[in-house]
């Protein structure tokens, strides 16, 4: 059953009075990455896509140490990266993607991961997305990132119409104050983890239920599933009723 986003965005009160029920709901929300520094949380933002970070922290222990610094890595031939970080997926484009970053790095910024949107960007495998959890999460800077959970919640939530992550991003931030932008994401991103979840969020156990703008839609959709159901069903069964034998003629 694919659930449709709401088709109108929730008033600004109600959409503040969700967050502030996120944020309390995920006092201590971080990223479920490990790392120890921000050449290693870039890497693994770099692994993370498409696979769970879960996945992402198996993998990084061996990575690091034995490609421990971006100069390390740099001189890495990306057939070596690839066998192992190939349980991540992609591993190939990955593999090619951190070797390149490591060598940009290097290059361009003496090994050193750069606080700037604009120069993380120009790293290969960095989007906007990638570029906004290193500055949210290793230099704590103002950003906020739109990965899939973030996207989908963000959308039953009614806080958003917004077809692109950069609109996702525009019309969130424009709901919370710029010091708590780092810290929304997460909130989003673990209630998406937890609960508002795809393909079907569990509604009963969402602290943000009775407001929220799609259990009604869930609820109808269930309602119009479950009659169709029904007629299909009825249906089946007089096509498969045996026609009534004709009386048999009486034996003279």
């Amino acid at each position: 059953m694919k659930i449709p986003f709401p088709k109108k965005i929730v008033s600004h009160e109600v959409a503040e009075q969700e967050l502030a029920i996120l944020e309390r709901a995920y006092p201590q929300a971080v990223t479920a990455l490990h790392y120890t520094n921000p050449f290693e949380l870039l890497v693994s933002v770099i692994l993370s896509a498409q696979t769970t970070d879960t996945r992402v922290n198996l993998t990084t222990p061996t990575l690091f140490k034995k490609y421990p610094t971006p100069q390390a890595l740099a001189k890495a031939k990306v057939g070596d990266v690839e066998l192992i970080i190939k349980s991540t997926g992609f591993f190939r484009m990955k593999a090619k993607n951190i070797v390149s970053a490591a060598q940009d790095l290097v290059d361009k910024f003496g090994g050193v991961v750069p606080n700037d949107r604009d120069a993380l960007q120009s790293l290969a495998g960095v989007g906007r997305k990638t570029a906004s959890v290193v500055m949210s999460v290793a230099f704590e800077d103002a950003a906020f990132a739109v990965d899939t959970h973030v996207f989908r919640v963000s959308h039953r939530l009614g806080l958003t119409l917004a077809t692109t992550p950069l609109g996702v991003e525009e019309d969130v931030t424009a709901l919370v104050p710029r010091e708590k932008w780092r810290f929304a994401h997460h909130w989003l991103i673990l209630h998406g983890r937890e609960i508002c979840k795809a393909p079907t969020p569990l509604c009963g156990q969402c602290p943000v239920n009775k407001i929220c703008p799609t259990p009604p839609i869930i609820a109808k959709l269930t309602a119009t599933t479950a009659a169709g159901r029904i007629r299909r069903g009825a249906k089946a069964a007089a096509t498969r009723r045996p026609a009534r034998p004709s009386s048999a003629k009486k034996k003279r």
